[in-house]
């Protein structure tokens, strides 16, 4: 939801087709909401999503809300400030139904919200919240992607580009659409496109690339040499799955990641090259290059060899060996077997834990915030190492510290889910 505006550009491609009259879907938002109040709108909104056209109100504790969105806990002034902006806010839309009418109407962005006895109870008008659930107007955010935001412009841009993530572009907007989605239509120096540039364009596409899940690119057409529009390509960002790399389960004492870094590898790649290969193959790899005469670059050659697979030279036939060496020979393919076996089943092993950790996400993101907190603080009263429930408290249920733990929770939770 919006710092200031939230525009629903033309859909293209398959999802155009499915909507036939649905032509421009608009709701646009007006005021300016902080940063934090953008998060509290989101997550009101996901709060509530499953049942936003079937209950007239939605509840959720108070200070799990204010835990999510990032107020203190404990800061309920903060909060009542934030839930009169959001119903003080002017949601307006202007669009065609599924017979081709043109329907505008103007609603205020939560009809009321009140905190008793530590919940929080708040509402979205009728008309609005059957807008609101339609997939192909809003897309839902992932609340753990927009806490690494720190400014509003960066989150705003990033909603508005994410719901175009299927289409990998937003279309083409007037500079006037998007000042109002930045919330700065109202200022005369964004009227400059380059003060809008180098302000507003550049710094929030900067963050959206360095902290969500998907890379965007702004295109601009001119009129003359005026730019008169602008669109993002957007496509998804292949570093995201580094944001999950645990970097609290001891990686960095192990022997080998030591010596990568010795050859000049930086951090990020050595633990993903270990979390990706698993140890033993990386060790490989390393024992290989010392044996080189002359490597350029280590990274480099430590890269193809990773990927390609590379393996010891063999040497040219020689005279028969004798017993003694033959039966050398078998125990070393014999422990080479061994660890091959050992290494198949650890990869094995990973993709298990893997597949079963998407299936918690997945039940995970049923639930209301609510229940999510809820299962939390019940999972982590059942940790009794101060390190597992930091870890825990950082990646969540990613955390490959508490993997084991965390599907054993589930799988006595939601049984039936793990036996499908």
């Amino acid at each position: 939801m919006g710092d200031s505006q939230i525009d629903m550009d033309s859909l293209s491609g398959p999802l155009r087709r499915e909507t036939v009259k649905k032509n421009v879907a608009a709701i646009h938002i007006s005021g300016k909401l902080s940063l934090l109040q953008r998060k509290l709108s989101n997550v009101l909104l996901l709060n509530a999503y499953d049942a936003l056209t079937t209950a007239q109100s939605h509840t959720i504790d108070a200070r799990t809300l204010a835990t999510i969105v990032g107020y203190n806990s404990n800061d309920f002034d903060t909060l009542r400030a934030s839930l009169r902006a959001l119903a003080e806010t002017v949601a307006e839309w202007d669009m065609l139904d599924d017979k081709g009418r043109q329907e505008w109407g103007v609603s205020s962005l939560l009809s009321f919200a009140k905190l008793k006895n530590g919940v929080c109870e708040y509402a979205y008008s009728p008309a609005l919240a059957q807008k609101l659930h339609d997939p192909k107007i809003y897309a839902l955010i992932n609340v753990h992607i927009q806490r690494n935001f720190s400014s509003g412009h960066g989150l705003a841009l990033y909603e508005n580009c994410y719901r175009f993530v299927r289409t990998h572009s937003t279309g083409w907007w007037s500079l006037e659409t998007f000042r109002k989605l930045m919330g700065v239509d109202g200022s005369s120096y964004y009227e400059s496109f380059k003060h809008l540039n180098a302000k507003i364009i550049k710094p929030a596409v900067a963050e959206v690339n360095k902290s969500s899940d998907i890379i965007i690119t702004p295109e601009f057409q001119k009129k003359g040499r005026a730019v008169t529009e602008i669109r993002f390509l957007i496509k998804s960002n292949p570093q995201m799955a580094m944001f999950q790399i645990d970097d609290s389960d001891g990686m960095r004492n192990l022997a080998t990641y030591k010596a990568l870094r010795g050859q000049g590898v930086s951090d990020r790649l050595a633990r993903q090259w270990i979390t990706e290969h698993g140890e033993d193959y990386v060790k490989q790899k390393l024992s290989l290059m010392t044996e080189q005469a002359e490597v350029k670059s280590s990274v480099g050659y430590l890269s193809a060899a990773l990927r390609d697979d590379y393996q010891p030279h063999k040497p040219a036939a020689k005279a028969e060996p004798s017993p003694e060496a033959k039966e050398a020979a078998r125990l070393r393919d014999q422990q080479r077997a061994k660890e091959a076996a050992d290494y198949a089943a650890r990869q094995t092993e990973r993709q298990e834990r893997a597949r079963r950790l998407d299936l918690v996400e997945d039940l995970v993101s049923r639930r209301n915030p609510t229940q999510r907190d809820a299962d939390k603080q019940l999972f982590m009263a059942g940790l009794e190492d101060d390190l597992e429930r930091e870890n825990f408290r950082v990646h969540g249920w990613r955390s490959a510290l508490n993997a084991s733990a965390i599907i054993a929770f589930w799988q006595e939770m939601e049984p039936e889910a793990f036996e499908q």
